[in-house]
């Protein structure tokens, strides 16, 4: 399984279950790991073959940057799913830091796997 990844990609969002949380725009952090064939674009040379890693972060961060979830959990798995529905990706983990969200606690967050690696 060859994997293509994002690292550290941060988009401002509305994201929490407090009335302060729903009224300013909080961080997030994400790490994405994508399951994806890359050995035709490896042949080829040709960006057609391989998955678009800017077409993917242009996506998720438009979709990030519009919600306004409450929970992480739920935006973790709308992710997962335009991932892989809209590029074609047969497994994906991803990991959202919400930083600053436990005080004493630099990180804070939720990792899922979907599809079959």
């Amino acid at each position: 399984m060859d994997i293509i990844f994002l690292g550290g990609l941060e988009i401002e969002t509305i994201i929490g279950i407090y009335d302060w949380e729903r009224e300013i725009k909080q961080r997030v952090i994400l790490d994405i790991e994508m399951g994806f064939d890359i050995q035709k674009a490896a042949e080829t040379d040709d960006i057609q073959y391989t998955l678009d890693y800017k077409t993917v972060s242009k996506r998720i961060i438009s979709f990030v940057e519009t919600s306004q979830f409450l929970l992480v959990e739920k935006l973790i798995s709308e992710i997962a799913t335009i991932i892989r529905n809209e590029f074609n990706v047969s497994w994906v983990k991803i990991t959202l830091n919400k930083k600053g969200a436990i005080r004493g606690a630099s990180d804070v967050g939720i990792t899922i796997e979907r599809g079959n690696k």
